[in-house]
């Protein structure tokens, strides 16, 4: 398997293979490559439906070349964790397009990528502006929405300062959350059967949509529920020389 950063041919024959409606993993088959390594190359630069192999290839080596001028430059910011910055920015980046691609707009991505790339999934308004560089407006818009959809909560620190949180339990109350929203449009789909009649077409037609979602809405809080314990359990790390049994139980 060939490794080393993608050739432009390679970017070309990946951009060819979304046009065809490929899977990542056949693109990557194709160029035998990991699948990661495509998934992260197409999320990084513009996602499926805006990938351009010239401009993603422009941008690979304008961050190379960015990378190489921090790592020679004496006053480059070292993080205090000791993380690679340039690298935890092009996660954040990557990130942060996933959830857009998955629906979220843009500067509430971009908030919620912030937050959990953060060991304490918490963050003032202030930092979230200086980390950004956006208006607090923004800010306040962005945790608006996504307070809204459970994806977040508020709390005070010991200063009195509104601080966002991610927390484990955040992406369970997320899918409640939603669970509850479908049960809403379910309830407002029957009530137009009983107004437009439930022997026409346009009622039968919101009755199965009624019916659909309420099944979605009942199934996702069921697997939300079986689920959570998973949110909370420490991944089990196999010492060398060790196996770790099917079900994670070493």
């Amino acid at each position: 398997m060939p490794g080393g950063r993608l050739t432009q041919q390679e970017r070309q024959q990946i951009a060819l293979g979304l046009a065809d409606g490929l899977a990542y993993a056949e693109i990557a088959r194709r160029l035998d490559r990991p699948t990661s390594t495509i998934t992260r190359e197409v999320m990084r630069n513009g996602g499926p439906t805006g990938y351009r192999s010239d401009l993603a290839h422009r941008a690979t080596e304008h961050r190379a070349r960015r990378r190489q001028a921090a790592s020679r430059d004496p006053k480059a910011p070292v993080r205090a964790d000791g993380r690679d910055a340039e690298a935890v920015r092009e996660f954040e980046e990557v990130f942060t397009t996933v959830l857009i691609q998955s629906g979220t707009p843009k500067m509430m991505a971009r908030v919620m990528a912030c937050l959990c790339l953060t060991d304490s999934g918490s963050l003032t308004a202030s930092e979230l502006v200086q980390h950004l560089q956006v208006s607090p407006a923004s800010i306040s818009k962005a945790i608006a929405f996504l307070d809204s959809q459970g994806l977040v909560r508020r709390e005070r620190d010991e200063r009195r300062r509104e601080r966002y949180v991610v927390d484990d339990d955040i992406w369970y109350q997320s899918m409640m959350a939603s669970a509850r929203a479908a049960l809403q449009i379910v309830e407002t789909a029957r009530q137009g059967v009983g107004v437009l009649g439930s022997g026409t077409p346009a009622g039968a037609r919101l009755e199965g949509i009624a019916r659909f979602l309420e099944f979605v809405s009942e199934s996702t809080a069921r697997a939300a529920e079986q689920a959570r314990s998973i949110l909370s359990t420490k991944p089990v790390t196999a010492t060398p020389g060790t196996t770790t049994p099917p079900g994670g139980v070493a």
